[in-house]
C-alpha cells in the first residue's frame, strides 16, 4: 500500500542560521504510517504551490513565537522570538493547502499560527495578560511524555471521535495562548483554567489543532498514538472524513 508523503514545517535555528527538526514530529508520522518529509522555507508563491500541490498532508511544528502583526499587533516585551520568514512562508502554505483540501495537524505553535492566519489573535504571553481562575502547569519540564495536566474534549468534534474520551491528559510546553478564536475554527478540547487547547475547522475533511505536543506523547499514550494514526489515515484516503 502507497503511503502518503507528509511536508513538515521546519524549526529555524537563529545561531547557525539553519533549518532544524525534532525527531519526534517525524517519528510520530512514520509509526502511523506515513512518509515525513522536513520543508525548506520559502518565500516563492509558485515554488509554495507546487508543495501544497504534491504533499498529501502538512504537519504544522511548534518553535517561534508568531511575530503579532501577523494579528495586527505590536510586539510586547513579553514576546519572546520570532521568525517572519517562517511566518511568511507558513502562512502562503496553509491557505494553499487549504484551497486543496489537503489534511492539516498543527501542533503548539503550528495550532497558534493556524488561529491568527485565520483572523483570531493571541496572548503574546497569557501568564502576564490573561486573568486566569486557577493556576495549570503550561511549562512544564523533561519528561515532555507525561501529563502536565487534563483538557475537556468537547463532543461531536473531530477530536472526541479520533481519541474517544471526554477528558485526556496533555503535556504543555508554551507561553502564548488563543486570546481570541477566529470565527472559522471552532473548540475542540479546552484547559480547567479556560484556555483553549485545540481546535477544527468545520466543514474540512481534517484541519485540526492541538496545543499540546503529542509527537512527545504518542509511544506511551493511546490518545496521542489516535491522533497521528487518524490524520496519516486522512492523508491516504483524501476525500474520506476518517473521524466518522
Amino acid at each position: 500500500m502507497k503511503k502518503p508523503i507528509i511536508g513538515v514545517t521546519p524549526l529555524f535555528d537563529d545561531n547557525r542560521e539553519s533549518i532544524w527538526m525534532v525527531s519526534a514530529y517525524l517519528n510520530a508520522i512514520q509509526c502511523a504510517g506515513g512518509i515525513p518529509v522536513v520543508l525548506s522555507l520559502s518565500d516563492c508563491e509558485k515554488e509554495i504551490e507546487q508543495i501544497a500541490q504534491n504533499f498529501d498532508g502538512f504537519l504544522f511544528t511548534g518553535g517561534h513565537d508568531i511575530h503579532p502583526s501577523l494579528y495586527g499587533e505590536g510586539k510586547l516585551p513579553v514576546c519572546g522570538k520570532t521568525c517572519e520568514y517562517r511566518d511568511v512562508f507558513e502562512k502562503i502554505l496553509f491557505e494553499k493547502a487549504l484551497e486543496r483540501k489537503k489534511p492539516i495537524l498543527a501542533i503548539c505553535r503550528g495550532f497558534q499560527f493556524m488561529n491568527a492566519v485565520l483572523g483570531g489573535s493571541l496572548y503574546q504571553d497569557f501568564k502576564s495578560q490573561a486573568v486566569l481562575p486557577i493556576q495549570l502547569l503550561h511549562s512544564q519540564e523533561k519528561p515532555y511524555d507525561a501529563a502536565a495536566h487534563s483538557v475537556k474534549i468537547y463532543r461531536d468534534t473531530p477530536l472526541y471521535y479520533i481519541v474517544k474520551a471526554d477528558e485526556i491528559g496533555v503535556n504543555s510546553i508554551h507561553h502564548q495562548a488563543v486570546k481570541v478564536l477566529s470565527d472559522r475554527l471552532a473548540p475542540a478540547a479546552v484547559a480547567a483554567d479556560g484556555i483553549i487547547e485545540a481546535v477544527y475547522m468545520p466543514d474540512e475533511k481534517f484541519v485540526l489543532g492541538v496545543q499540546w505536543h503529542p509527537e512527545f506523547m504518542y509511544e506511551k499514550d493511546e490518545a496521542a498514538a489516535r491522533l497521528f494514526e487518524s490524520f496519516v489515515k486522512t492523508c491516504h484516503s483524501l476525500y474520506k472524513k476518517v473521524y466518522k
